[in-house]
C-alpha cells in the first residue's frame, strides 16, 4: 500500500480540494487495474438477518451471486462464534469453495473504547481480542471498532480533547495486541466525535500506532441531532481528510453538508477523492432498501462499476 502511495504521488495525485472543487485527475493508467474493488457489508441485509429470513453462513454465497466477491461481516450476527474455531472453519471452507474474499469484520456492543475509568477502557479491549483472533483466521486485514465515549458530545474543546484522550488510550492498547496478528484496528465515523473527521483525525494521530486507521463512510456523517439541534459534517470534505488514514471505505448513497442537509451521493465526485489518495482497496456497499435489499445493492454495483470504468478511459 505504501509503495503505490508513493507511486500515485510521484505521478502527480494530489488531494481533492473542496473548497475549490475536485481537480481533473486521468485514471487512464492501465497498470491500476482494478482502480478499486467492490465488497459487500453484511449490514446492507441487516433487516433479513434479525428477522431470520436469512443465514449468516449463506451471506457470502448470496453476495457473489448478486456479483460480489468480497464480504465484510458484522459481529452481531455471530456474536457467539468468536472463538467457536468449527463455525469459523466453514466460514473459511464456504468462501475458500466459492473464491469470495473476507475483508473485514465490524465489531459493535463490546463495550466503551473512551470510558472514563481505566479498567472499564481495557476490559472494552479485552472484549475485542476475540474478534482479533477471528478475523485473523478468517483472513481478514481489519476489524472496524467504534471510538465511543462516556463523555457527551460537545462542541467544547475542552471535552473534545478529553474524549479524544480516552479513546486513544484504548485504541493504542488495542492495536498493541492486534500487532502481533497482523490485524488493523479502523474507525469508522460513526456518530457523535467520531463523525467530526478532524477530531477523529486527531485521535488516530494521538493513537500514535501504525495499526490504528480510518474507516471512511459517506453517510455517516451526522455528528449530533436532536428536536432543536442537527449539526452534520461535509462528507466530501469528511472523506478528503479522513482518507490518508483509511484501510478501507463504506459507501452509504447519500451524504451530508455541513448544515445538515442530505443529498444523493455524487459517486463520481467521491469517487476521485478516494482515489486522489492512493487508496485502490475495497469499497464496501453498505445499504440496503427495505424489502429490495439485494436489488438496492445490485443498483450500486452496477453504478460503482460504471464510475469505475469511465475513469478508466
Amino acid at each position: 500500500m505504501n509503495a503505490r502511495r508513493d507511486f500515485l504521488k510521484k505521478a502527480g495525485f494530489a488531494t481533492a480540494a473542496l473548497g475549490i472543487g475536485i481537480p481533473q485527475i486521468s485514471f487512464s493508467m492501465k497498470n491500476q487495474d482494478p482502480l478499486f474493488k467492490i465488497s459487500l457489508a453484511e449490514w446492507s441485509v441487516n433487516r433479513l438477518l434479525f428477522s431470520g429470513q436469512m443465514d449468516h453462513l449463506d451471506f457470502p454465497l448470496l453476495s457473489k451471486k448478486h456479483g460480489i466477491l468480497a464480504v465484510e461481516y458484522v459481529n452481531q450476527f455471530f456474536m457467539d462464534k468468536a472463538k467457536d474455531k468449527n463455525y469459523l472453519s466453514e466460514m473459511n471452507t464456504r468462501c475458500k469453495n466459492e473464491g469470495i474474499s473476507q475483508v473485514l469484520i465490524m465489531v459493535d456492543r463490546e463495550g466503551t473504547l473512551g470510558a472514563k475509568a481505566a479498567t472499564d477502557r481495557q476490559q472494552t479491549v479485552e472484549n475485542h481480542k476475540k474478534w482479533v483472533e477471528a478475523a485473523k483466521f478468517l483472513g481478514c486485514h481489519s476489524i472496524r471498532i467504534n471510538a465511543y465515549t462516556e463523555i457527551p458530545w460537545s462542541s467544547d474543546p475542552q471535552m473534545a480533547s478529553e474524549a479524544m484522550k480516552l479513546c486513544a488510550d484504548g485504541m493504542r492498547s488495542l492495536c498493541e495486541f492486534a500487532d502481533d496478528f497482523d490485524i488493523d484496528i479502523i474507525i469508522e465515523n460513526h456518530g457523535g466525535f467520531s463523525s467530526d473527521a478532524k477530531w477523529l483525525v486527531g485521535m488516530l494521530k494521538q493513537t500514535g500506532h501504525e495499526r490504528a486507521g480510518s474507516l471512511p463512510d459517506f453517510g455517516n456523517f451526522r455528528i449530533f441531532k436532536d428536536e432543536n439541534k442537527h449539526i452534520t459534517y461535509d462528507s466530501y470534505l469528511g472523506v478528503d481528510e479522513l482518507m490518508p488514514l483509511a484501510k478501507g471505505v463504506s459507501l452509504k448513497p447519500t451524504v451530508f453538508d455541513d448544515k445538515g442537509n442530505q443529498f444523493p451521493l455524487d459517486y463520481e465526485r467521491m469517487m476521485k477523492i478516494v482515489l486522489s489518495h492512493g487508496y485502490h482497496g475495497y469499497v464496501g456497499i453498505e445499504h440496503g432498501e427495505k424489502d429490495r435489499e439485494w436489488e438496492s445493492i445490485v443498483e450500486i454495483r452496477d453504478k460503482l462499476v460504471e464510475v469505475r470504468d469511465a475513469m478508466k478511459e
